[in-house]
């Protein structure tokens, strides 16, 4: 594979630290050096190379909470309207999409069939498509009248989820999906606003519903994540080892203490974009919100800001992912929620900016097995020699505006594997030198 040298480019390494002027190197798949200028780099006679201009390199962005067989629908029922045919290459698509936009790894958060997500994981991993890399996520396993339960009586009905009660059923249907091959295994033990038998403050899973599949994930190496709104949730959640929680926007004091207690292992995505959109931009989209639905939605959105930024300040890792994939929250501006982040959270640009790399590759190399953990080195996330070359070139500064990373036409170029994406064109050759 040929070397890439980027020149005259300005970094953001992920670390957190101020941008600097340097040159990059690229061998193969990975990071081979990083020179601070007035270093220069040598490079192999016949490596590509690319004056970035001036503009800046960084490290591609990770989807902490990737729906990318959600596909824009109108509401979860309409998922299982979708041919499975139909929907493999829509999930394809999307997740295309998705790194068209500077997303070059994603974290599912659930698959809308129960092998959308392996089989699209599949082809891209053997170069079959083109896409991000990708964890695969299991159906939501929820119990009866909880998040993803769309059963009717008189007509079938299916979306997102599959249906337990108790924890045989639960254990069941975990095992069946580490047969078809995923990697996380997802529950939902809170109820959502949207759910008119389970709100977001109840915790409507068991204990021993919750430890059947920690029971299954821990045999069989896979990491767990939840839909855990509610306080109760979130605390069951850390008693049985879950790694990934969702939401957990109405924590309470013990909650917050115990996800600071666990913020070595654990990672919050509290999904803000989804929240945002199905609540503020309601009117706009015509929607007429009954004022209880209001209130609750309200006192959720407060408190969950309150709650991410008290998880800020106590250092736990709370990572961007918005729950996008539905008509009114779509893919792919996913790239939002680091606004969101900055907006509402009180987060700096170059904090959101850490949240949406560094921490995200944490995220993906992050396991829940007692041998995943020691294999999963983490490689993503940082422009740093010997990571995986995923990068982004961006016109602009984003640790000064984050919003610049929602617009594609800023991603000068994006690379993934050490092959690029998207290209930089020849007019990006022979600008100014990048300021130190």
């Amino acid at each position: 594979m040929t070397d890439t040298l980027l020149r005259n480019v300005r970094v953001i390494d992920g670390s957190g630290a101020a941008p600097f002027a340097a040159e990059v190197l690229v061998s193969g798949n990975r990071i081979k050096a990083l020179a601070r200028r007035p270093a220069t780099l040598a490079a192999a006679p016949d490596a590509v190379v690319v004056d970035g201009g001036g503009a800046t390199l960084m490290p591609g962005l990770v989807e902490a909470h990737a729906h990318p067989s959600f596909i824009n629908t109108p509401s979860s029922p309409a998922l299982g309207e979708v041919p499975p045919e139909e929907h493999t290459l829509l999930t394809a698509k999307f997740a295309g999409l998705l790194l068209d936009h500077g997303f070059t790894a994603l974290h599912s958060a659930a698959s809308a069939k129960p092998r959308l997500d392996v089989v699209v994981r599949n082809a891209i991993n053997a170069g079959d498509i083109v896409g991000p890399r990708m964890l695969a996520a299991s159906l939501e396993m929820t119990v009866t009248s909880g998040l993803g339960d769309v059963r009717l009586n008189h007509l079938h009905r299916e979306t997102f989820a599959v249906v337990a009660d108790g924890p045989e059923e639960f254990r069941r249907w975990a095992r069946f999906f580490v047969r078809e091959g995923v990697d996380i295994l997802k529950i939902n033990p809170s109820g959502d606003e949207g759910t008119p038998g389970s709100k977001a403050h109840m915790t409507v899973m068991t204990d021993a519903e919750v430890a059947a599949v920690a029971e299954v994930a821990v045999a069989h190496e896979k990491r767990m994540a939840a839909h855990a709104r509610s306080a109760g949730a979130v605390k069951m959640c850390l008693r049985h080892g879950v790694d990934v929680i969702y939401h957990a926007t109405l924590c309470d004091e013990e909650a917050l203490d115990m996800l600071e207690a666990a913020k070595d292992r654990v990672f919050v995505a509290p999904t803000i974009g989804i929240t945002w959109s199905a609540y503020k931009e309601a009117p706009v989209r015509g929607v007429a919100l009954p004022d209880a639905v209001k209130r609750r939605f309200d006192n959720e959105l407060v408190r969950g800001i309150d709650n991410m930024k008290a998880l800020h300040r106590r250092g736990v890792r709370v990572l961007p992912g918005g729950d996008y994939g539905f008509a009114f929250n779509p893919m792919p501006r996913n790239a939002r929620d680091m606004e969101h982040f900055v907006t509402l959270f009180g987060f700096t640009p170059m904090e959101a900016i850490v949240a949406a790399t560094r921490l995200g590759g944490e995220l993906m190399a992050a396991g829940a097995g007692p041998g995943e953990t020691e294999r999963g080195a983490v490689e993503l996330g940082q422009v740093k020699e010997d990571f995986l070359a995923d990068l982004l070139l961006v016109d602009g500064d984003p640790s000064i505006d984050v919003t610049i990373l929602q617009d594609p036409a800023r991603l000068v170029a994006i690379m993934k594997d050490g092959i690029f994406h998207k290209a930089p064109t020849p007019q990006r050759q022979a600008r100014p030198l990048a300021a130190e």
